[in-house]
């Protein structure tokens, strides 16, 4: 029986992790531990740091794994570079889940960013109220927007604040509704979303909720997928683990 690593954080890591278990395969889930209380999946869980590449490359080779699936994040390209470079170090076969980014419907108005700090500069010139969905270490680059004001959700309330002024926090865990995430940019008068473009459908209500708002959207662009093997589905990944 092969033994696998799934690199995780993500729903669809969870749900990978849980069907490859399902489908006789010894799974070991790991995941940074940044988030309290995770969802997790049916099989051996491991939390923390590896300690870059050479640390995930001694990890993988005194555990006896026979492959690994990278499925964090889209954003998370550090991450994915070290997961590349410890599997070709090992000559272990590597697998990224990247899901396909969402795409603009045509009641969409999007405002293609190439990064998070394009999407401040665009902010500069258009102050108002902005949703910021970027992730709590993404926040540092509005920082200097001083006449705009924010909205930003956290899972956990924040410790140690927001480095942000005038800027209202909102605690929840997805997923959401497009119903509530409507409600949400209503009632607090959001003029402009800014959103990573991590695909999905965890966080796609929130896209659907600026559409009928008529609200833009400034959309981030995903960095440059790694090298390698990709699977855009949990139904590739399952039948790439099939074939080892």
């Amino acid at each position: 029986m092969a033994k696998i690593l799934i690199l995780g954080g993500t729903r669809d890591a969870v749900d990978l992790a849980t069907a490859a278990a399902l489908d006789g395969t010894e799974v070991v889930y790991s995941l940074a531990g940044v988030t309290q209380k995770p969802t997790l999946p049916a099989c051996e869980v491991r939390t923390g740091s590896f300690g870059g590449s050479e640390g995930l490359g001694e990890y993988i080779h005194s555990s006896g794994i026979d492959a690994v699936v990278d499925a964090t994040h889209p954003f998370a390209a550090e991450i994915a570079a070290n997961t590349f470079a410890a599997c070709q170090q090992t000559r272990v076969p590597r697998l990224k889940f990247l899901r396909p980014p969402w795409q603009p419907e045509s009641d969409d108005d999007w405002i293609e960013a190439a990064s998070t700090g394009d999407a401040a500069a665009y902010l500069a010139d258009h102050l108002g109220i902005a949703f910021l969905t970027v992730g709590s270490r993404e926040l540092a680059a509005f920082a200097g927007l001083k006449n705009c004001r924010f909205v930003v959700r956290y899972i956990h309330p924040p410790k140690g604040g927001v480095p942000l002024e005038n800027c209202e926090v909102v605690v929840d865990r997805g997923p959401f509704e497009a119903a509530g995430e409507t409600e949400l940019m209503r009632a607090r008068g959001v003029q402009n979303l800014v959103a990573k473009n991590s695909g999905g459908e965890g966080a796609a209500a929130k896209l659907g909720a600026a559409r009928s708002l008529g609200i833009p959207v400034i959309m981030i662009a995903r960095p440059a997928p790694p090298e390698g093997n990709i699977a855009a589905t949990e139904a590739e990944a399952i039948a790439w683990l099939q074939n080892l």
